[in-house]
């Protein structure tokens, strides 16, 4: 019987795994080894790991984390959770069943790009979601918005402070008389022409309209539908609440889901992705988690 089980090693995971190592409880992380940026070869804006490779930091996490005596690691996909507080079970796909008092869910979530021809081979590197973590390196060049719904809007306002902007409404989103005024004073330049397909190297896309137009651009920014990368959530009764992009596990401000001993972090529990969103919520969770296990657990708030 382990004290936590955290479902997913990843940032959020292996943070709120730290924390409950370090209270010397026995927690045991369950990783399916699928990061949601494991396409992308550097991470920024992450204090002191700023230009890493995301794959450089999630091994030296969990290099430390195994560091401690009381941690278990299994590399493997969490088939299904039952049961409840004090008495959790979870089945792993090669036929493991481990048990646990509380349950950390960091299990992230999964982009579902838009099909359009070519985006698959530039994501990560010449196509991304998030401009604080890949704008500054496009050293206010040529950038592209590809639309996808009326998110789009907000994202092609915003992407200005990085460089020079095109909104490609393809079809999809097509902008108000005001919102074409917001946006021509922002500097956003505006593509009605639906979008063919993407052609390019890897990090220097070219976008091809219908009537054979050829726009090289240095980066585009996509707001990405997401879904939630496991049923976990779900066959445990967790509470979900509708963001932009997508459904998340409702959490409390200590990450506690509305089901007693299950807590959640990461992008699996918020609408907001980066590194170190991730961290801290972890952190939070962990900490959080072990407070559950000497103190009456409360009936959360997001419940």
């Amino acid at each position: 019987m382990f004290d936590v089980i955290v479902i997913g090693g990843s940032y959020a995971g292996l943070s709120a795994a730290i924390q409950v190592a370090r209270a010397r409880r026995r927690v045991l992380v369950i990783d399916a080894g699928n990061r949601r940026n494991r396409y992308s070869s550097t991470s920024h804006g992450f204090l002191g790991r700023d230009g890493h490779t995301p794959g450089a930091i999630a091994a030296e996490a969990r290099e430390q984390l195994l560091a401690y005596p009381s941690v278990s690691f299994i590399s493997g996909q969490a088939s299904s959770a039952t049961g409840g507080i004090d008495a959790f079970n979870v089945a792993i796909a090669n036929g493991q069943h481990v048990e646990g008092r509380r349950i950390v869910l960091a299990t992230g979530v999964e982009d579902v790009l838009p099909d359009v021809p070519g985006l698959a081979s530039q994501w990560g590197v010449g196509a991304m979601a998030c401009p604080y973590c890949h704008g500054y390196e496009l050293n206010r060049g040529r950038i592209g918005v590809l639309a996808t719904g009326p998110a789009s809007l907000h994202q092609a306002a915003m992407l200005p402070e990085w460089g020079q902007t095109t909104l490609f409404a393809n079809g999809v989103f097509e902008p108000g008389e005001t919102q074409f005024a917001d946006l021509v004073q922002r500097g956003v330049s505006i593509e009605s022409m639906p979008v063919t397909r993407i052609d390019g190297d890897p990090g220097a896309p070219v976008v091809v309209l219908s009537d054979g137009q050829r726009i090289e651009i240095d980066g585009l920014f996509v707001a990405t539908r997401t879904r939630i990368a496991t049923p976990l959530p779900a066959m445990l009764g967790c509470r979900m609440e509708d963001g932009p992009q997508g459904s998340f596990v409702a959490t409390d401000a200590m990450k506690a889901t509305s089901v007693p001993g299950v807590f959640a972090c990461g992008d699996v529990a918020s609408p907001m992705a980066s590194v170190a969103i991730a961290v801290g919520h972890g952190a939070m969770a962990g900490a959080a988690v072990h407070r559950s296990l000497i103190f009456p657990p409360q009936i959360s708030k997001a419940a």
